[in-house]
């Protein structure tokens, strides 16, 4: 009986504590709800349900009435969206490259990547536009379909060749103009468009393995008879240089034998046999041998001897 008192002595004081404990927390709670903090990089969008004003908000702290006002935040510092075949490196998980189609109805997939940010002075439109949607929301939605669809236009315009290889820096500076003129119109700004690896069927990578293998062999033959166009241009230059060089050396000799010929006497000559004379006399000559003495020639001789005298 004497606790029963007790109790009821005390009931007034625990529901006074109780009632300052319940003011208190609503109090802690209406602080911590009147305000937002903007981080670095972010605006803020501050939108009145009542009046349904915005207003726009720079980093730092953002006052608001709790259940009357709503602070919602974006990025104004560059942000990239990956969507990429190898699970855990892009935004979502697994494989998420886009599937692109080529003019002759072939696919292939890719992996892409997009910088972007919000515009600052259209933070207020994007707000109204996605219904206060944050920007992971945005990602998932817009973004993510604006891309795949600005993406698959712009393949779809050429061949599976140029999607890999020659057109390829076309094809992302064709994605990066449509894609800015979209996501502009919702008060976004695009960076940078990347096109990251292309992934082809089994099919189509083991025909452009077939298809390079041949222009190999292709290139190797034709490498092959230009050397031997070279080799044999060089066998004919090299056989007429010889054919030059023995004609020179011909005509050098006809002229030195027919300079020789001019300056051989027929004195000469005889002084010369003189010289090689071994002592005996010839037992018979022919009509084409050389004369021991010529008489004429050395009575001419004599007279010019004389005539000196």
């Amino acid at each position: 009986m004497a606790m029963t008192d007790d109790v009821r002595a005390n009931a007034p004081a625990v529901l006074a504590s109780g009632a300052v404990l319940g003011l208190v927390l609503f109090l802690v709670a209406a602080v911590w709800s009147s305000f937002t903090i903007i981080q670095p990089g972010n605006v803020g969008v501050v939108f009145n349900r009542w009046s349904g004003a915005l207003k726009t908000v720079g980093q730092g702290v953002a006052w608001r009435v709790p259940w009357i006002t709503q602070v919602q935040s974006y990025p104004v510092a560059l942000r990239t969206y990956t969507m990429v075949q190898r699970g855990g490196e892009g935004t979502a998980q697994g494989d998420d490259s886009i599937d692109l189609p080529t003019k002759e109805g072939q696919h292939i997939r890719q992996d892409i990547s997009v910088t972007y940010n919000t515009s600052h002075e259209q933070a207020a439109d994007v707000f109204r536009s996605f219904r206060g949607a944050d920007i992971a929301d945005i990602e998932r939605t817009f973004i993510r379909r604006t891309i795949i669809t600005v993406s698959q236009n712009a393949a779809g315009q050429m061949s599976l060749t140029e999607l890999i290889s020659a057109q390829r820096g076309q094809l992302q500076a064709r994605i990066q103009d449509d894609l800015r003129n979209e996501m502009n119109k919702m008060g976004f700004v695009v960076d940078k468009v990347n096109l990251g690896a292309s992934h082809l069927p089994d099919i189509i990578e083991k025909q452009l393995q077939q298809k390079m293998a041949a222009q190999q062999q292709a290139q190797q033959a034709e490498y092959e008879l230009q050397r031997q166009q070279t080799l044999a241009k060089a066998k004919v230059a090299e056989g007429e240089g010889d054919a030059q060089a023995t004609l020179v050396k011909a005509k050098a000799q006809a002229e030195a034998n027919r300079l020789l010929q001019e300056s051989l006497t027929s004195l000469l000559i005889q002084n010369k046999a003189i010289d090689r004379w071994n002592g005996s006399l010839p037992q018979f000559t022919g009509g084409g041998a050389v004369p021991f003495l010529n008489l004429k020639d050395l009575g001419a001789g004599e007279a010019h001897a004389g005539t000196g005298r």
